[in-house]
Order: C-alpha cells, then structure tokens, then sequence
C-alpha cells in the first residue's frame, strides 16, 4: 500500500540532510544518513490536505481550532493512553524551541538542571546558552543497552538544581523507557522537587514488543512538575512544517510558559504546520503502522549483516526511534579518526558520538528511516571500506 522502497531525490529541496552536505562534511559525495528526518514521502493524507489548503490561495495569520486539539488529543489517548485537556496544549514552533522557552521561563541563571547522556546534542545547547549550569548523570551500558544511574542522579541533585530534561524515548541510544523505570525517576523527582521537561518527540516510534509512556501520566504529582514536548514531525516526516505542542497541565507553571512566550511574539503555528497536524493525527495511523513495519526490517537486516561481515562493529539494541547506535570502538580509532573514516573512506555522512557527550567516544548514530537499496549500499561500502 506505502513504497517504502521508492528512491526520492532530496536535492535541491532546501534539505538539510542532502543539501548542506559540503558546508558540514567537505563533501557532496556521501549518503547522508545523519539528521533526524526521514527519506519517506509523508502520508498521502498530509500531501493532499496540503495541496488542499494551498489551492485555497490566501495565507494570512492562524488560530489553532478545536480541530486541531482534537487530533492530538484523540491521538495521545488511543495510542497512549493518556487523557490530555484541551486547556493544558500549548503550541510551539519546535522542541528544541519549547526546551529553550521552558529553560528561560521557569529556571534564573545559575540554576542547575540534569541530563543523562549520551543524548541530544540542544539538551546540551539550551542549557549552556541560557546560562545554566549542566549537570550530565552519564546512562550505565550495559549487555548491548543502557539503563539510569538513578543513585548518581539523586546524588546529584542540590539546593540549586532546578530541573530534568528527559528524553522519553531516549536519542540516540533508542531505548524506550518502561513504566517502572519511569516511577523510580519520578519519585525522586517529586520527593526533590525537580521540574522535568520530557522530551517525547520520538513517541510514536515504538517498535514491537515495546510501549511508551509518557512520563507526565504516571501519577497527578509528576503531571503537576512536568512540561511534555510533542509533534508529529519525526513520525510523519513533517519536520519542515514547524508544528509541535507543549503539554502542561499546571496552570501556574503553564502560565510562566506562555507568557514568556507572548514577551518574545511567538503567538501561532504556520497555516501548513496546523493542517499537516490535524491530517497525520487523523489519518496517519495505518502508514505509521507500515512505516513501523519497513524499519523493523531495516534493522534487522542491519543486525544480520553486521554479524555476518563486520562482527567488530555492533548495532546497539533498539527499542524505538530510527536511529541507530553503532559500536564502533573495536576499530581503535580515535573519534577524530573515526569521523573521518565513514566520511573519507565509507563515504557516508553520520552523526559522531561525541556530539552526544563525551559518553559517545566510539560511537557513531545512524538514521535508518530510509529505503532498504541505501542501507545495504552503506552496509556494502563500509564493508569494502574496512577490507
């Protein structure tokens, strides 16, 4: 029904994956396997609701209707589990945007605020940037995953630690984090009184056998001290479109938000951002089903292959998202060395490790939300690349 197959040439269509190649690695001749958006058409529903509202022809300023709360609403209760009120949706034109919004309205300078690496690299960024003081509680490897190092983080924590930003599921290390695992994270938050902002853009991505659960659900306490981050860009490629949500059902706390908000103008999504929202919400669920469907494949060809032709460089076990942590540390190479391996040699552009935290030193994250003939030619230089 989707061709998940088809080669779609992203050149030359303002992407930032194909189109900045030379700017960010030297080179135009390379697969770009990094950013995380996706090489698959968005949901025929999305393209044509677009096409739609284009036609319409007149574009003028925007106001969210009750249309658009209902998909999202409706959509986090079917697939979650999660009963979300109309009143606690707010709307932001990114998460890497509402993490920066939430930083400034709810924490001074000087405030602490813990993230647990390696993990994505605005995590870092934001706090930096906005004159906080980062604290990394490093994950804990273990058997091919990670796991929370909840006494460091309770450790920790001081008079001036303000705030966890949680990535729920977890980028890049793909791990979608259980129920009970959360509660723990949650107890201590609540007993400390920590602010969480959990990132959970990548919640629909749950690949079988696995369940996501968004951590402000867990219990009235945690929903009163965490500010939930949504879209629908990573799971329906409409990254572009700028449309994301920020759950906070506190009214004192959401009002801080908004009106930090209000003070620097930002009051609305786009035209386009609205209606690619209310389509992937309404209609979107048998393609994310075979979306989910392709990606297991890639993954599991990926896994066999490695096995098979390079045991010395391993996949870490996914539980969710497409993206893929490779273990490439028996190669001894220094990172330095590493990155210029697959861009020199392989010829494939990746995220490094380290641009997750010095927790990533051997690491290299690869996208896997593109056609399988792209995966087995990576696959197949990096073999050729390694004789």
């Amino acid at each position: 029904m989707y061709n998940f197959d088809e080669h779609i040439d992203r050149r030359g269509t303002y992407c930032v994956k194909w189109d900045a190649l030379e700017e960010r690695y030297g080179t135009e001749d390379a697969l770009a396997m990094w950013v995380a958006d996706s090489d698959f058409k968005s949901p025929p529903a999305v393209v044509d609701r677009l096409v739609k509202r284009a036609q319409h022809g007149i574009f003028g300023y925007t106001a969210c209707t009750d249309e658009f709360y209902d998909a999202f609403i409706h959509w986090m209760q079917r697939r979650h589990n999660f009963d979300i009120q109309k009143e606690w949706v707010t709307t932001t034109p990114g998460i890497v945007a509402a993490i920066n919004f939430t930083i400034h309205a709810l924490t001074e300078p000087g405030d602490k605020i813990i993230i647990q690496s390696p993990v994505y690299p605005p995590f870092f960024n934001s706090v930096k940037t906005n004159g906080r003081i980062l604290v990394e509680n490093p994950l804990i490897e273990k058997d091919n995953t990670y796991e929370m190092d909840f006494d460091n983080f309770e450790k920790n924590i001081d008079d001036k630690t303000k705030m966890l930003i949680l990535c729920n599921p977890h980028n890049p290390i793909g791990r979608v984090w259980t129920k009970e695992e959360l509660t723990r994270l949650g107890d201590i938050c609540v007993e400390k009184d920590i602010l969480v902002l959990s990132d959970e853009i990548h919640s629909d991505l749950i690949l079988k056998g696995y369940k996501h659960t968004p951590f402000a659900s867990l219990s009235k306490a945690l929903q009163d001290r965490t500010i939930s981050c949504y879209a629908p860009s990573k799971t329906f490629n409409v990254a572009g479109l700028s449309a994301s949500v920020a759950v906070i059902p506190n009214p004192e706390i959401r009002e801080k938000f908004i009106n930090f908000t209000d003070s620097i103008g930002v009051h609305s999504l786009t035209v386009f951002g609205i209606e690619a929202l209310i389509a992937c919400y309404e209609e979107g669920e048998d393609w994310l089903e075979a979306q989910l469907d392709y990606l297991q494949g890639n993954i599991d060809y990926v896994n066999s292959y490695l096995k098979d032709n390079l045991p010395e460089i391993k996949a870490f076990h996914m539980e969710g998202t497409y993206l893929l942590w490779l273990d490439c540390r028996q190669l001894n190479l220094s990172q330095e060395a590493l990155e210029r391996f697959f861009i020199n040699d392989v010829k494939v552009a990746l995220n490094s490790g380290t641009a997750f935290g010095t927790t990533g030193t051997g690491f290299m994250r690869v996208n896997m939300a593109t056609n399988r003939k792209r995966i087995e030619q990576f696959l197949n230089q990096l073999k050729t690349a390694k004789l």
